[in-house]
């Protein structure tokens, strides 16, 4: 490894993860399981892959903690926030996602874990029910309670750093307002005056993470970060920001094979996107408010990959449809239908249809883990701000869009953005072009 300014990752890593459903059981049990060497850490890019570094005779391909210093897995101390009581043990075994056979080696530890009372408000998640949850008195003071059980972790478990991860429900969708959400101090004068309908708690948890020395990773399509008066908050502060919504099947699929379609200059009628899923985040995104914010963020991904004004006789008017539909008998095995209009030669049509069968927490696990360890690794790096080079792992990447900034949602342009930043926190030159 290379001398860089990067602090090392000495001591623990905290992380306090928002909602303890079955993305965040399936990460935790993971992570507990694979530093035992009882489960490999399979999906995960920081565990895995090896990128290239250097040119010619100094070219070497090597894994990314042989590059940069990440946080071993041994030193992640995990806490987490939910409306239910139930502790991550009997968590994972309720969200049936994994075998009670891969959960038991580590049934103490999952024990152990149990919920802080969530910042909750039920407008926001209209189907759930739980009652762990917060006595607030307006929207600073639920702020106030969420950096009280971040600094408590802190003391209680002796960590280090603390990253802050949202792996909780999608809440209903909430426009950014410039009124309330263009500067830090208009957000701070809606939160002291308790504006429920434009503050959502999810922002009174990144405030609060943010306010202690915590980056904030935004796994659902919440507007929370992105918004101009938490980016304001993240220069203040030094500390960086991602988002938003994990990046796990369908679109992981759609900014994938869409630049095939881009690359060999293939028109598109039209592509139509529908889910069915039964876990807990089924029920909630089956309220058409809370359906609204996963929509927004669906729908955005195609229209910067085939652009209509590079290439107005292929993508001027195609049609995007993206649906969700709530279908208990499945669970967490989320199925995924594509059916994609093309046309070709002299514009005679074709179809393309994908058939997704996945494990919705199977595919977010490992994604919440090169996150939390990435996010981690850019603040000891000195980096704040939106990350971009996290758009990788996430549906909805975060941008400047006050000043009509176009996210890049191609999945390889991703790639080399992600590799780029890991060459430069590592003391290698960023060498390769995003065209």
């Amino acid at each position: 490894m290379k001398a860089t300014n990067v602090k090392p990752a000495t001591g623990k890593l905290g992380v306090m993860v928002v909602g303890l459903g079955a993305v965040s059981t399936t990460f935790i049990t993971g992570v507990l399981m694979a530093r035992k060497g009882l489960a490999k850490p399979v999906g995960s890019m920081t565990q895995y892959d090896k990128m290239r570094v250097g040119r010619g005779a100094e070219k070497k391909y090597l894994h990314y903690k042989d590059i940069v210093p990440l946080a071993d897995l041994k030193d992640i101390e995990f806490a987490a926030w939910d409306v239910y009581p139930a502790n991550a043990y009997e968590s994972a075994i309720n969200a049936e996602v994994l075998k009670e056979k891969d959960i038991n080696p580590v049934k103490d530890e999952l024990l152990a874990i149990k919920p802080l009372k969530a910042a909750f408000d039920k407008n926001y998640a209209k189907r759930l029910d739980g009652d762990n949850v917060k006595q607030c008195k307006d929207r600073w003071d639920m702020m106030e309670q969420i950096r009280e059980d971040i600094r408590n972790f802190k003391a209680e478990k002796g960590v280090d750093r603390v990253v802050v991860l949202w792996a909780a429900s999608t809440e209903i969708y909430v426009a950014p307002d410039m009124k309330y959400h263009g500067t830090l101090a208009a957000l701070e004068a809606a939160m002291k005056a308790n504006d429920t309908a434009h503050i959502a708690p999810s922002m009174c948890y990144a405030y609060a993470a943010l306010k202690e020395d915590a980056p904030f990773v935004m796994g659902a399509p919440n507007t929370t970060v992105d918004i101009p008066a938490m980016w304001q908050l993240a220069e203040e502060t030094k500390l960086p920001i991602a988002g938003k919504d994990f990046k796990t099947g369908q679109t992981l699929v759609k900014s994938g094979f869409a630049p095939i379609i881009g690359t060999r200059m293939l028109g598109l009628s039209g592509w139509f996107s529908t889910n069915i899923l039964g876990n807990r985040d089924g029920l909630v995104l089956d309220e058409p408010a809370n359906f609204r914010t996963k929509e927004v963020s669906k729908l955005s991904t195609l229209e910067s990959i085939l652009v209509a004004e590079e290439q107005p006789d292929l993508y001027s008017d195609y049609f995007h449809k993206v649906r969700i539909n709530y279908y208990p008998p499945r669970n967490d095995n989320k199925e995924g239908w594509d059916n994609i209009d093309i046309f070709g030669w002299m514009g005679y049509p074709m179809q393309i249809k994908i058939n997704f069968l996945c494990r919705d927490s199977i595919l977010a696990a490992p994604l919440c883990l090169d996150l939390v360890l990435l996010i981690d690794l850019a603040h000891r790096a000195g980096r704040y701000g939106t990350q971009r080079f996290l758009s990788f792992y996430l549906k909805s990447p975060m941008h400047d869009y006050t000043v009509d900034e176009v996210p890049v949602n191609h999945l390889f342009q991703q790639y080399v953005m992600l590799k780029n930043a890991i060459r430069e926190m590592g003391g290698y030159e960023a060498d390769e072009e995003i065209d």
